[in-house]
């Protein structure tokens, strides 16, 4: 028996040729045991439309100076949208706002139809009634298998004490403390 992990011995050729030994459904179920928060990230497009999409890979990177990341997948109809914006923002979801989450994450439609926002820095739309949204300049982006990762310096946050909106196992939920508030 070998503990010895199971990959081909030239690491670039598994994710160049699609010939990982990990099944990707089955990596995908583990990895939804990891609770994350729910956001919808968004920028303004070349010809003045806002554009969001629903996220849940919003990650910290850096107090100093404040830098963020979010990945988006390599197909998706708006990444040029976020590669071409100077700005975008994250905007992070309240318990209350699941329906928006949902309203954001199809691929079709008028994704902002209903929906109450203001232009941030670089126009980058921010939705009304977020528990907290982060401004960004677009610092960067870095390919990651089938994603693009975005890094975002922060140029202007705001926050309030209301509850987010929490993914885990492919549902919504809650965050519930130790004291069961």
């Amino acid at each position: 028996m070998s503990d010895l992990p199971k990959h081909p011995a030239d690491p670039a050729n598994e994710f160049a040729a699609d010939n990982s030994a990990i099944d990707p459904r089955d990596f995908r179920n583990a990895l939804g045991t990891f609770g994350t928060g729910v956001t919808i990230v968004t920028a303004m497009s070349a010809d003045g439309k806002p554009y969001g999409v629903t996220c849940n890979s919003f990650a910290s990177v850096s107090l100093n100076p404040p830098l963020v990341l979010w990945s988006l997948g390599m197909f998706s109809q708006g990444l040029p949208i976020f590669q071409n914006a100077s700005h975008f923002a994250v905007n992070v979801l309240g318990v209350s706002q699941q329906a928006l989450a949902l309203q954001f994450a199809k691929s079709s439609g008028e994704k902002f139809a209903g929906v109450e926002w203001k232009p941030g820095l670089g126009n980058a739309p921010i939705i009304a009634g977020c528990v907290a949204q982060f401004q960004c300049r677009a610092a960067n982006r870095y390919y990651g298998g089938d994603h693009i990762i975005f890094l975002g310096a922060v140029e202007a946050y705001s926050y309030s004490g209301e509850e987010t909106l929490m993914f885990s196992r492919g549902g919504f939920g809650r965050f519930v403390t130790g004291d069961g508030k």
